[in-house]
């Protein structure tokens, strides 16, 4: 029998008040992999502009975005990634003004051997679902969706290199939507200095197969590892650029600012 069970989340007041640069870059170095068993709570930032047919249109997003790994067995985790976008934007269409709400949930569940291969990758694959949460009928799909999502990676001193991609099909929702056929792919590359100090390269890609286009937001983000009062965190920005947009999407230059709480067991 299979016993599922919380990896546990020790009070980080009970660490000592002092994260050692050793503990710092460990953490940040997990961070880096998006399947590693540590509890973490990112709330992300994202701000783009030049969106809309009259290229006039804004948008910020808050991505929050828990990661709470659970041990399956000796061998094996299962890491649960949700997405729950909260979204203020205006001009996007028009004549619609602007709109403020959530947007559609996607959650992930990755299957992960808890040892890396013998070549040292580290590797989670299972199911992705989109769940219509949007509060207003212009921040979501208003479809329910399902497919694929698989992660590869590996660490070699500094260095996390690797990829996470997904597909999602709608299955059910509103006949009056457009379906969904999405996919999204993440090539990331991260450096981490002994400090806890780090730097990412990440490209956010979605192809949408209905209209077939690319969106392609470039980015580049540095990050600390660091505590306040009893709490470990990671605070990071940086900026991205849309090397790829359809008609109405966003163009130029974005930025984002990430700030993730953790919970080391």
């Amino acid at each position: 029998m299979i016993h599922i069970r919380l990896l546990p989340a020790l009070a980080v007041g009970l660490l000592s008040t002092v994260v050692s640069a050793q503990d710092a870059s460990d953490l940040a170095k997990q961070l880096a992999n998006p399947i590693a068993s540590l509890v973490s709570v990112p709330l992300q930032s994202n701000f783009d502009s030049n969106i809309g047919p009259a290229d006039d249109g804004e948008r910020y997003t808050l991505n929050i975005q828990p990661v709470i790994p659970f041990s399956l067995n000796e061998d094996w985790n299962l890491i649960s990634r949700t997405i729950l976008p909260v979204v203020d934007q205006s001009d996007i269409f028009p004549g619609a003004g602007s709109q403020s709400g959530l947007g559609d949930t996607v959650q992930s569940l990755f299957i992960s051997p808890v040892n890396p291969t013998a070549n040292g990758w580290i590797w989670g694959a299972g199911p992705v679902f989109l769940l219509p949460t949007a509060t207003d009928d212009l921040l979501g799909t208003e479809k329910w969706g399902l497919g694929p999502t698989a992660v590869a990676l590996k660490q070699s001193g500094p260095w996390t290199v690797g990829g996470l991609a997904n597909h999602i099909w709608s299955v059910a929702g509103d006949d009056n939507r457009s379906d969904v056929s999405q996919s999204f792919v993440q090539p990331f590359m991260t450096y981490t200095t002994p400090k806890a100090f780090s730097l990412t390269l990440t490209a956010d890609s979605v192809y949408n197969w209905k209209t077939s286009d690319w969106t392609i937001p470039v980015g580049v983000f540095a990050g600390q590892v660091f505590k306040v009062g009893s709490q470990i965190m990671q605070v990071g920005a940086g900026p991205r650029y849309y090397a790829e947009s359809p008609d109405n999407g966003p163009e130029g230059w974005g930025a984002r600012v990430n700030v993730v709480f953790l919970f080391p067991k």
